[in-house]
């Protein structure tokens, strides 16, 4: 008799057999966020309203900025997986494929170009 978890059970089921790492994926980046999003609105929020001279000085020390940089690259990789999961649940043929297209294309074109302006700042 073998025993199998609830995992083991799960994983390579679902119409791509990718559901079990999807959702791994999901549940590790959200709590990666978690932790992170307070740091980062703290941050944010001291450098809101500030001058243009101060929210330099901010951005230009590391600590800050690589923060920032990571709630921007997880941030934009967890909404493209769950934008696509939900595209996945409720579009079909060609408006499915076009739409996960468009979303995937849109985060990293965001995350370019939030990386862009943040090195921009800091260096």
């Amino acid at each position: 008799m073998r025993y199998l978890t609830a995992r083991k059970r799960a994983e390579g089921k679902g119409a791509s057999h990718t559901g079990t790492d999807h959702h791994w994926y999901m549940t590790v980046s959200a709590v990666g966020l978690a932790v992170m999003m307070p740091v980062f609105m703290y941050i944010f929020g001291s450098a809101l309203g500030s001058s243009h001279e101060e929210v330099l000085a901010t951005f230009s020390r590391p600590f800050p900025t690589v923060v920032t940089g990571l709630v921007l690259m997880i941030g934009m990789r967890h909404f493209a997986k769950g934008a696509q999961m939900m595209i996945e649940d409720y579009a079909h043929g060609t408006t499915r494929k076009l739409a996960i297209m468009f979303v995937i294309g849109l985060s990293y074109a965001l995350t370019a170009f939030g990386l862009f302006a943040l090195a921009k700042i800091a260096l």
